[in-house]
């Protein structure tokens, strides 16, 4: 009996390290950043054997496209491409900016190859609705149920570029707007790498479907402290499988890296 019992829970353990190693986690990140924004949480993922691809969208890091003119769609097909050079499902995490980015690669994708979408404190969106959109509609429900703004706001942090096509955020509000939990540090090096953010992105529709997009199961996880914008409507602006919350600003991969992971290991 006792070793059968022992049988039981040896099988169930190597069941448990398995299921981690076959998961493959894509991380892509919001406006203004670029994969650095992941450099805690992607170790700290690989440690229980998933693999993780951190992605650099056009014109942003590494990646050497001029962000003038780039488009969502560049961003979907990049995000598709090394999606599909993944073997097996991938679990695809938006930051931001990135949840309408991940929701049209969904789209394109399908549920076959994604096995969940995840929102992190990001732009949730319906068919026809673009991250402009759902920040103007968040901000109009925020009003109406009579919730604080903060400031600075996102907009009195941006710095447009002469022709429009790209801003910058401000470098001396940064901090309050997007890291004012995390560490001197980690705010330092942020500064140090934030860099411009294609516009036309921002406001351009996603088309998706309810057999695609729709069919893909989906998490939240809310930031409660973030100081760019209140998302808790965009949280509920489709149907999802489960909310987490983290009492962190809109930067818990430096602020709170340990409880990103936890949360992502337990999907």
């Amino acid at each position: 009996m006792k070793i059968s019992l022992l049988l039981l829970l040896i099988t169930a353990l190597c069941q448990t390290v398995s299921n981690a190693q076959s998961r493959t986690y894509v991380l892509v990140h919001g406006g203004w950043h670029g994969a650095w924004c992941w450099k805690k949480v992607v170790p700290l993922l690989e440690t229980n054997g998933s693999r993780v691809v951190a992605i650099d969208l056009p014109g942003h890091g590494d990646d050497k496209t001029s962000p003038a003119g780039v488009t969502l769609d560049e961003y979907t097909k990049k995000v598709v491409q090394l999606a599909k050079a993944q073997t097996g499902p991938v679990i695809l995490v938006g930051h931001s900016m990135a949840g309408v980015v991940i929701a049209q690669a969904a789209e394109v994708l399908g549920k076959e190859k994604v096995a969940k979408l995840v929102f992190l404190n990001a732009f949730m969106p319906k068919n026809g609705e673009s991250v402009f959109a759902l920040a103007a509609k968040a901000e109009e429900l925020n009003k109406a149920e009579g919730k604080p703004t903060t400031e600075p706001s996102l907009s009195q942090c941006l710095l447009l570029s002469d022709d429009k096509q790209t801003s910058r955020v401000d470098l001396d509000r940064v901090a309050q707007l997007f890291y004012h939990d995390c560490s001197a540090d980690d705010v330092a090096f942020a500064k140090a790498h934030l860099g411009p953010q294609p516009m036309g992105c921002l406001g351009t529709p996603v088309q998706v479907s309810d057999a695609q997009y729709g069919a893909i199961p989906k998490v939240y996880i809310l930031c409660t402290r973030a100081k760019d914008l209140d998302k808790r409507s965009i949280a509920n602006n489709v149907p999802i499988q489960k909310m987490y919350t983290l009492a962190s600003s809109h930067s818990p991969f430096f602020s709170m890296p340990e409880k990103l992971v936890a949360i992502l290991q337990a999907l």
